[in-house]
């Protein structure tokens, strides 16, 4: 990190008032002072603004504010310059390129973030944090990404850390020194509470964690049912307009209808699939395959079946395709005679009508209810919330597990140390106590210039 780097930070160039260019390393303030004319700015007090124009040699380029920070209290630790221009693509793009000719060199993706995490300013989770509020797409996510960047989700792995650690340290004076008998004892009796906690709040947070997932991405909700039993009114009444074709001819939708809604602060990402039955209609037959393919790989299944209609031996089957999925059955065209009776599931049955709306609100809240997300304004919202974090922490999880069952076996506890290590480090990962370069690479190349 002996480069001192220069990228654009806002990320609407070429729009709005003004642009920002930062700058950080060591020679931020030498080569920013080369291009501006403001000469006193460079021995000033750190966290101020100074007015000027950005000159190449004696051409003006821009009127701008430039803001001085020095090291450490920056954003990465290092001395950083902050150019406010206006807005515009050429004149950005005018004076990054006489602060890379005085010596300043493009930004990657995410480096200056890279560099708070690698000069302490911030761990890893804190990092991954400050891309998820970047992208957050709802209020809940936004309060996810900020408790991350808070150090609140820190704060709560690195106490389960600490009651790991406890155990170890313990384990290791009792093998190591014997004879200190003042140390505590580990038997199996005086661990098993500790382990048994331990296991608890890493089972809440793993289980809270997966449905977090759904706070940050939305739910992917397919909507299946055979022919003309009102799925594309149903899509279009939940978005709210006309986004997929509707008419009485059966096997209208041959090919799949997105659409979203955020219902509650929460996305709600609808499928709309093509009729499945069996047909000989080569199109139709591609449209039902890929039906099939998006209620196997969709978070939930909403099955549409007709209230004015017998069951079918179509929807039999249906029904018996969502037994083992998260999935309930939405009973369409309750304003019509009902000739739907005795409907063999298990599942969940709302009844409703997309043209009187009866029943929407109803469907809504069953989909929160399946993910425990019903209100989440009253949840605290301390998870963890991307693919890496939750793997860690379900091995963890593994790891402690195996602990406590070696331990009902009355293995000696010295043995129990290995897995109780595997767990006190993959938490440690998490937050970036132990990581590998690639692993950071590849989680900065995801954030955006300037940042």
């Amino acid at each position: 990190m002996d480069t001192t780097i220069a990228a654009i930070s806002t990320n609407s160039l070429g729009v709005g008032a003004i642009n920002i260019i930062r700058v950080s390393g060591k020679e931020a303030i030498s080569i920013v002072s080369n291009i501006f004319s403001n000469q006193t700015f460079k021995d000033a007090p750190s966290h101020t603004i100074h007015y000027g124009y950005i000159k190449d040699h004696d051409k003006i380029i821009d009127e701008v504010l430039v803001m001085l920070m020095r090291a450490p209290k920056t954003y990465t630790k290092e001395d950083v310059v902050e150019i406010n221009c206006h807005g515009g693509t050429i004149t950005a793009n005018k004076i990054l390129e006489l602060l890379y000719l005085n010596g300043a060199v493009p930004a990657e993706p995410g480096e200056f973030t890279k560099r708070a995490f690698l000069n302490g300013r911030i761990n890893l989770l804190e990092a991954e944090s400050i891309e998820d509020l970047l992208e957050a797409k709802n209020e809940n996510a936004r309060k996810m990404a900020l408790n991350g960047i808070s150090g609140k989700t820190t704060k709560l792995i690195a106490e389960l850390r600490e009651k790991m650690v406890g155990l170890i340290s313990n384990i290791e004076v009792n093998i190591d020194y014997p004879e200190y008998i003042d140390e505590l004892q580990i038997t199996k009796e005086n661990i098993t509470p500790v382990l048994t906690e331990i296991k608890d709040q890493l089972e809440k947070i793993v289980l809270e964690s997966e449905n977090s997932k759904k706070i940050k991405n939305g739910i992917n909700i397919a909507i299946i049912g055979r022919p003309n039993v009102g799925k594309s009114s149903l899509l279009n009444t939940l978005l709210e307009e006309e986004k997929a074709i509707v008419t009485d001819i059966s096997g209208t939708t041959r090919d799949i209808v997105e659409g979203s809604i955020t219902y509650k602060g929460i996305d709600l990402n609808f499928i709309d699939t093509a009729g499945i039955r069996e047909t000989k209609d080569i199109v139709e037959k591609i449209g039902v395959e890929k039906s099939k393919k998006v209620q196997e790989t969709a978070d939930l299944t909403i099955l549409v079946l007709n209230s004015n209609e017998a069951l079918t031996k179509e929807d039999e089957e249906l029904l018996k395709s969502i037994e083992n999925q998260k999935s309930f059955v939405f009973i369409n065209k309750t304003d019509l005679e009902p000739k739907l009776f005795n409907i063999p599931t298990s599942k969940k049955i709302i009844y409703g009508s997309t043209n009187s709306k009866v029943g929407i609100d109803d469907l809504k809240e069953e989909i929160l209810h399946v993910f425990s997300l019903e209100d989440m304004s009253y949840k605290d919202l301390t998870f963890l919330f991307n693919t890496r974090q939750i793997s860690l922490a379900k091995e963890a999880l593994a790891s402690i597990n195996h602990v406590i069952q070696e331990n009902e076996k009355n293995v000696p506890v010295d043995m129990l140390e290995i897995d109780l290590r595997s767990a006190w480090e993959n938490l440690g990962k998490i937050i970036g106590e132990a990581y590998e370069d690639e692993l950071v690479d590849n989680i900065f190349k995801r954030f955006c210039l300037g940042k």
